[in-house]
């Protein structure tokens, strides 16, 4: 019904940049949120960034250890989101995972959806 397709990720140098993109697909009525997240080995699951709708204004928040760094956007005509990662250190290092939620399908209903998590190495 509803798929998240991630790519982006990839090896760089510590202080250099790269950039997440993720697209939603399938019959989605709206977006109402995105996230970003990111998994290190052996750690917890934590929440990156996140833009939500705030009608004609989007609304970014980003986690104390990003900010300044990254930053999150939308393409909304292309059910797109980014994550735009600057100054890179190792501990950004992880698994980079898209999440959205999403009203979609027919009849309309809220839904959750997961991307399939992509790579960020930061080299040191």
């Amino acid at each position: 019904q509803v798929q998240l397709v991630e790519s982006g990720g990839g090896l760089v140098q510590a202080g250099g940049s790269l950039r997440l993109s993720c697209t939603a697909s399938g019959s989605i009525f709206s977006i109402n949120a995105m996230r970003w997240y990111r998994q290190a080995p052996g750690k917890q699951r934590e929440l990156v960034a996140a833009i939500t709708n705030g009608g004609s204004a989007n609304i970014a928040n980003y986690a104390d250890s990003v900010k300044g760094r990254f930053t999150i956007s939308t393409d909304n005509a292309r059910n797109t989101v980014y994550l735009q990662m600057n100054s890179v250190k190792p501990e950004d290092t992880a698994v980079y995972y898209c999440h959205a939620a999403v009203v979609a399908g027919v009849p309309r209903r809220n839904i959750e959806v997961w991307g399939q998590g992509t790579l960020v190495t930061v080299s040191s």
